[in-house]
């Protein structure tokens, strides 16, 4: 992935400079050359890093293996950067800075990432980012599983129970395969794990597809003959296991959703600091003076994975006991006199760049819903729940393609389901990009406000 290769180089430039900055008897050599030195490093990082393995999982590695995985590169960078060297470059390269910076770069390397594990670690604890996991199978592979994710909270999955071919034994045993959709809403699931026999399978893997899909949960099948598949592919991993995912999706790749993020960070904090800043007061005091009630409306939507959040908006309405549950209708007598202009300008909606500097939210995505509109429609529209497999976001494909606002027929929220289908299944940073300027310059956008 482009964005740990990124990381690596910025921390070797910063291991080059900081030992010729820091070098007595090497100074001089390093400061009137360091182009060479920085050209010769980053050109080998490069060639080992596509030479070597690429299997970049920081979140789903354990440390232990992550260090092994860092020594083992730093060895083959060291062995081709000599090499290299002893080609192309004079006689009077130092070898002794070369090795000193490559020092430098392996514990800064190995510090960074310790700290990022332990930044994890401590959000896991604190029980965020955490999806229910429930383990289909009883074998082997599904107990190796188990203990994995009880003993690396890192992993972000806390385990609900196993599903059974037979009939249930033990606590941890909440019923037979047959079962997985009951148990699935009974106990609030977010990732599937199936460790499948490829005989005697009695539900087909489709079928457990397209029950996940129903429920709007994530699928992850993990192989009980692990050396075969090791072998062939070069998939995701949970601690030493293989795990295929049958569902995937552009933002599945974790240097995607940092891209992402990252830009969602940057983005909402300009909104905050450039635009919120100075329009909260002047809409502030012109929604105390339209009627009474607070100046934020927040409602309970779901999010990733099904998760609930509290979405901020301006509040736009008359304060009233309908509107966790009714939309707003064209002429709808509850929204105020501002509240008609903050929706016909969007502006209602600004509020939720604060949802995605938490992280609530995303920039782009597929717009939330209220909690009763996802029991209602998941119901009535087929694999409605995979819209949930991304953030939210305060923009969307659907949106900027005119599908908003009250979906009082069907077909309305079936449009804007395909719409965030779409999307999710072909998502690029570029696509993000144009929704944005479509947002702002679009004229589908402002269709349905109201």
């Amino acid at each position: 992935m482009t964005i740990y290769l990124a990381v690596d180089l910025v921390l070797l430039n910063v291991a080059i400079l900081l030992t010729a900055y820091c070098s007595t008897v090497f100074i001089q050599n390093a400061s009137e050359h360091i182009y060479l030195y920085v050209l010769h490093g980053n050109l080998s990082w490069v060639i080992t890093y596509f030479a070597f393995s690429k299997k970049n999982l920081y979140l789903r590695d354990g440390f232990y293996n992550r260090f092994l995985r860092i020594t083992k590169r730093m060895i083959a960078y060291m062995v081709l950067a000599s090499v290299v060297a002893f080609l192309l470059l004079p006689v009077w390269f130092s070898r002794e800075f070369f090795l000193a910076y490559a020092a430098v770069l392996y514990f800064l390397k190995l510090i960074g990432y310790r700290l990022f594990y332990e930044m994890l670690r401590y959000r896991r604890e604190k029980g965020l980012n955490i999806n229910s996991a429930l383990i289909v199978g009883n074998n082997e592979t599904s107990k190796l599983l188990r203990r994995i994710i009880e003993s690396n909270a890192i992993l972000g999955y806390k385990f609900v129970g196993f599903l059974s071919s037979s009939a249930p034994e033990g606590e941890d045993t909440l019923g037979r395969r047959e079962d997985i959709a009951q148990i699935i809403e009974e106990y609030k699931i977010q990732t599937v794990f199936l460790t499948p026999s490829l005989y005697n399978e009695p539900i087909t893997l489709r079928e457990y597809l397209r029950i996940c899909n129903l429920a709007g949960v994530r699928l992850r099948i993990v192989p009980q003959n692990q050396r075969w598949f090791r072998k062939r592919f070069n998939m995701e991993s949970v601690g030493d296991l293989v795990v295929i995912n049958p569902q995937e999706i552009p933002l599945d790749n974790a240097g995607a959703r940092l891209y992402k993020r990252i830009f969602d960070i940057v983005f909402s904090s300009a909104v905050i600091v450039f635009i919120f800043s100075w329009l909260f007061p002047v809409l502030a005091l012109a929604i105390k003076l339209s009627s009474k009630g607070p100046v934020f409306f927040r409602q309970k939507r779901t999010g990733l994975n099904n998760n609930e959040f509290n979405c901020l908006k301006f509040r736009s309405m008359a304060p009233n006991k309908q509107a966790d549950k009714v939309q707003a209708s064209v002429n709808d007598t509850r929204i105020t006199r501002i509240g008609r202009f903050l929706r016909s300008s969007n502006l209602d909606e600004l509020p939720q760049f604060f949802n995605v500097f938490m992280g609530h939210m995303s920039v782009v995505g597929p717009r939330p819903h209220m909690l009763s509109h996802t029991e209602e429609y998941s119901h009535l529209i087929e694999y409605y729940l995979t819209r949930h497999y991304v953030k939210p976001g305060v923009t969307g494909w659907a949106q900027v393609n005119g599908f908003r606002g009250n979906t009082d027929e069907l077909w309305k929220m079936e449009k804007r389901v395909e719409c965030d289908k779409e999307y999710i299944e072909n998502w690029t940073f570029w696509w993000d990009l144009k929704i944005i300027w479509l947002t702002v310059f679009g004229r589908k956008v402002y269709e349905n406000a109201g």
